[in-house]
């Protein structure tokens, strides 16, 4: 699993009958700022990602890849690489909340 964030989206609208219908969103994988540990920062990589959880843009996601992605009832039948399972509250890395608010 890693940490994303939504960048954009796609639209085909030639795809394989199992795709249609589904929401696919472009994100770029985030990573924890190491000259302070603060702060997320992008990796400058993008994925492209079904979204199972209707999250949107600008939003920060977990993701998964692999057979992984495949493992949720909405993805079980998709040729898919990489899903989004989750939108991120808050990121806490050594005590300290690097991304998000304290409840």
């Amino acid at each position: 699993m890693f940490l994303a964030r939504v960048t954009g989206s796609i639209v085909a609208t030639q795809k394989s009958a199992t795709m249609v219908g589904q929401k696919l969103l472009v994100v770029e994988p985030l990573r924890v700022d190491e000259k302070d540990r603060s702060s997320l920062k992008g990796t400058g990589r993008t994925f492209i990602c079904v979204d199972t959880v209707g999250c949107g843009e600008g939003e920060t996601v977990l993701i998964v890849q692999g057979s992984s992605a495949r493992y949720t009832p909405e993805t079980k039948t998709l040729p898919i690489d990489a899903a989004i399972i989750g939108i991120v509250d808050t990121v806490q890395v050594g005590g300290q909340t690097v991304f998000g608010t304290r409840s």
